[in-house]
């Protein structure tokens, strides 16, 4: 391959967990990541959200928990309290834990999954809202290991990651370790 596979920069690392309290705290303790805000169970935005898995519309029941890891890393946990066949299924079984994607912001998705594809990496899962392609997980793991979740860049998720690192910095590593997503 002569063409780099990532030509943005590498926004959020995501790690499937398979008890996502405990991911927490556990972050919190070896390398100081947190507070967290936590998606549990996770409920789509009201409006127009339709997620598909391999062209098929897909609804796994998860929880989401983001949040900081020094001034630089981004972190997302996942937990799947289903076997609801996912991105996450692929990879890990309910007991497992492991890095699952790193994303990526950029302004068309669209363009940037019909590149990956033109590569011989698939988009697998897809999140479409109000009809536009908002988000695409392309497989990668033959050549990294992990999905890349291509994220269309928003306001409101710049916000987010603007909120959870500002907390981070401001926290005192203990203290509401896992707090609620106010949106």
């Amino acid at each position: 391959m002569t063409e780099k596979l990532l030509r943005y920069p590498i926004e959020q690392y995501a790690y499937y967990v398979s008890d996502i309290e405990a991911a927490c705290a556990q972050w919190a303790e070896l390398f100081g990541a947190g507070p967290f805000f936590m998606d549990k169970p996770f409920v789509p935005p009201s409006g127009e959200f339709v997620e598909t898995y391999r062209g098929q519309r897909s609804e796994p029941h998860l929880s989401y928990a983001w949040g900081q890891c020094g001034p630089d890393h981004h972190i997302q946990l996942i937990e799947q309290h289903d076997d609801t066949p996912s991105i996450y299924r692929d990879m890990f079984a309910r007991d497992e834990n492991g890095l699952h994607h790193i994303a990526i912001c950029l302004d068309d998705v669209p363009a940037e999954k019909a590149r990956f594809e033109s590569l011989g990496f698939p988009s697998v899962t897809e999140i479409h809202v109000s009809g536009n392609l908002m988000v695409a997980y392309v497989d990668v793991r033959s050549a990294i290991g992990c999905f890349v979740e291509l994220y269309t860049e928003n306001p409101n998720s710049r916000r987010n990651f603007n909120i959870w690192r500002d907390a981070h910095e401001d926290w005192d590593g203990k203290t509401d370790l896992i707090r609620a997503t106010d949106w």
